[in-house]
């Protein structure tokens, strides 16, 4: 009974100081919004609201509107300052982004040296980046010396194939006159003329001279190479220069985001390789020439993803026809079509799974504007700044919705 009657005189003295210290609250200035929160049971202190008399008139959706207004335009303009910059610093901006696709292309081959073979970090960035240079210039000596020795036979083919298409056009179910098929190869001569600039701007305006294209090779090599050795402490420096509460979220943002990228790299490699094999196959078999050249053009331009694949197929069906034909065109044409259907239905799936998911509309908005912005290299990176920001995005929001490990949730419900 004594323990008791200690237990109640504690509880009698803690509720006396509770009292006690509302009471100073008030006698301060806390008022009735701090009697209200402790009134609550909600142990903690609400803060007053923000919303003015005059706000309170307004209607509750208008009010919702104009928040959501004035913060995107202030998202726009940052978006904009962004584009400004990279656009001011092209010469250094798309050698980076060449330089980071390259890292991520080459950083399982000297992880797997500096793990298996335990090479110095340095002596394994260093061979990986050499041997790639080797397979890239071997690969285009192959085809240029290929393409330089089949080009007058193409030329003086093309000319035969150019026209049986025309004669085709005028005498086939089409009928049309040569006053069409002139006006028809006039508006094609003033499309390529007009969009010339776009479609270059992007590798012309970056290396207009041999002393710029030089400069943004080296820089290239020069930063791969130290993205392959140092990459991990690079990354590490710039996290290390936001503020303390940012650091943590954006160093598993940033990881996840070079996984993404890595991951799309590799199995970008991998699809347009078969779809390489698979058309290069198809033009072999059915010997048209230039089998090799056009191969390797499937390759570097399914590097794009949807459009690269389908505008070489076009010129490798083209060059069939002018060479081999309508019947051999038309068997070229299949073959490229169940080889993208492949690529489109299985293959994209399977190797690139859900890491680096990106919808069509997406993939097709980002090319375009990448297109518009810095030509051929913005339709290149385009596709993988997307899926790298909606990875790293996704990452954040989804650490943000969790709470943390060391919170205690605390119910209010009375204990009956």
């Amino acid at each position: 009974m004594a323990r008791l009657g200690q237990v109640g005189q504690r509880v009698v003295e803690a509720y006396a100081k509770r009292r006690a210290a509302v009471q100073q609250a008030h006698d301060e200035g806390f008022g009735e919004g701090y009697g209200a929160a402790t009134a609550g049971g909600g142990g903690g202190v609400r803060a007053p609201s923000a919303v003015g008399p005059d706000e309170a008139e307004l209607p509750h959706g208008l009010r919702l509107a104009a928040g959501w207004s004035w913060r995107m335009l202030v998202i726009v303009a940052a978006a904009a300052v962004v584009l400004w910059l990279v656009a001011r610093l092209s010469l250094v901006v798309i050698p980076l982004a060449i330089a980071l696709l390259l890292a991520a292309l080459l950083t399982p081959t000297a992880g797997w040296l500096r793990r298996r073979a335990h090479f110095p970090r340095t002596l394994a960035s260093a061979m990986v980046l050499v041997g790639g240079l080797i397979v890239v210039a071997g690969t285009l000596t192959l085809v240029i010396t290929q393409f330089v020795r089949g080009f007058p036979a193409l030329a003086a083919k093309s000319t035969d194939g150019i026209r049986q298409i025309q004669a085709w056009l005028k005498n086939g179910p089409l009928h049309l006159s040569n006053q069409q098929l002139g006006g028809a190869a006039d508006a094609t001569q003033n499309w390529l003329d007009t969009h010339r600039d776009t479609l270059t701007s992007g590798a012309l305006s970056t290396a207009g001279t041999a002393v710029e294209m030089a400069l943004s090779a080296f820089l290239v090599l020069f930063a791969t190479f130290f993205f392959l050795r140092d990459g991990g402490r690079i990354w590490r420096f710039l996290v290390g220069l936001l503020p303390a509460p940012a650091r943590e979220p954006m160093a598993r943002a940033g990881e996840q985001s070079w996984l993404t990228l890595v991951a799309y790299v590799k199995a970008t490699v991998v699809v347009a390789f078969i779809d390489a094999a698979g058309i290069g196959l198809a033009l072999l078999i059915l010997r048209v020439p230039f089998a090799l050249p056009l191969a390797a053009l499937v390759f570097l331009s399914s590097f794009i993803p949807i459009i690269g694949a389908t505008l070489s197929g076009v010129v490798a069906v083209l060059v069939a026809l002018v060479t081999r034909g309508p019947l051999v065109a038309l068997v070229a044409l299949i073959a490229v079509v169940l080889v993208q259907q492949l690529e489109g239905h299985v293959l994209q799936p399977l190797i690139m799974g859900r890491a680096v998911a990106i919808h069509p509309l997406a993939v097709i908005v980002a090319i375009a504007t990448g297109v518009v912005l810095a030509g051929i290299i913005g339709a290149l990176v385009a596709v993988p700044i997307v899926a790298v920001l909606n990875t790293g995005i996704r990452h954040l929001v989804y650490r943000r919705a969790e709470p943390p490990p060391d919170s205690v949730i605390v119910s209010a419900d009375p204990v009956s």
